[in-house]
């Protein structure tokens, strides 16, 4: 049986503006972990409307406080703001923890598209600043490459629903500085401290022109000595793999795992 949800909007302060977090609580669940849910779009479009189906279902399934966190979208608001309104999100849900009754030692963020790039950074940033490290990350068809030299062959991935041009213009307007196109919160693959990363799980679609960001960041981490779980779903495109019943299965009982309570 499904939890059922408290979902409400909440507004707060983001890096550059005011952003809205949408709530997806599953009140009945005391002590429930925290997830941070991450939208798509490429940095320049998406929104929490579009969040609503995979963080609910996560939030009922899981169960976990689920906030969607409506990030600042690019051009108007490049890099790092969208990383930096993920670590206010995190920080917000640290401190209201205690009233939303749910436990703020069991955390983990997901996203899909630019919004895996956003989850990856914010991952790092949690780290790195110490408010509170994840437990997890799960990363749906992530952006993780400006560099855009790991694009899979055009003849190897005909049905994409994501072209190269796409691709550029989604950096170009994040990250319209050449030096932060290899800041390891916006650019994962070029960070050297993957180490001390959190257990990871990467889903990548297989007609996906990016499917080799996800997939290089996995064989990258496990290098490292971080525990990744990796899947490649057939006959999937970019932009579908976020509906795609196997691969929210997948998020499902990777999160359940990792955020067992003790």
């Amino acid at each position: 049986m499904k939890a059922k949800l408290d979902i409400r909007d909440i507004a707060i302060a983001g890096h550059a503006q005011n952003i809205t977090l949408r709530s997806f609580n599953p009140s009945a669940h005391s002590g429930a972990p925290i997830v941070l849910y991450f939208h798509g779009g490429g940095f320049v479009k998406g929104s929490l409307s579009e969040a609503s189906k995979p963080a609910s279902l996560i939030a009922a399934r899981v169960p976990a406080w689920v906030i969607a966190v409506g990030y600042s979208l690019a051009p108007e608001f490049p890099f790092p703001a969208a990383t930096e309104d993920a670590h206010l999100a995190l920080e917000w849900a640290v401190k209201n923890a205690r009233e939303f009754r749910v436990d703020s030692n069991r955390i983990a963020a997901v996203g899909h598209d630019a919004g895996g790039n956003i989850a990856a950074g914010l991952a790092a940033i949690a780290r790195d600043r110490g408010v509170r490290r994840l437990s997890a990350q799960a990363l749906l068809a992530p952006m993780l490459d400006p560099s855009m030299t790991r694009l899979i062959d055009g003849n190897r991935s005909r049905k994409s629903d994501l072209a190269p041009e796409d691709c550029a213009r989604s950096y170009r307007a994040y990250l319209p500085l050449a030096a932060q196109r290899i800041h390891p919160y916006a650019a994962p693959l070029e960070s050297r401290r993957l180490g001390t990363l959190p257990p990871t799980l990467i889903a990548t679609a297989e007609q996906d022109l990016v499917r080799a960001d996800g997939e290089t960041y996995a064989r990258e981490l496990i290098t490292a000595g971080v525990p990744v779980e990796m899947t490649r779903h057939a006959g999937v495109c970019h932009g579908e793999l976020i509906s795609h019943t196997p691969a929210l299965n997948d998020v499902v009982e990777f999160l359940r795992k990792r955020l067992a309570s003790d």
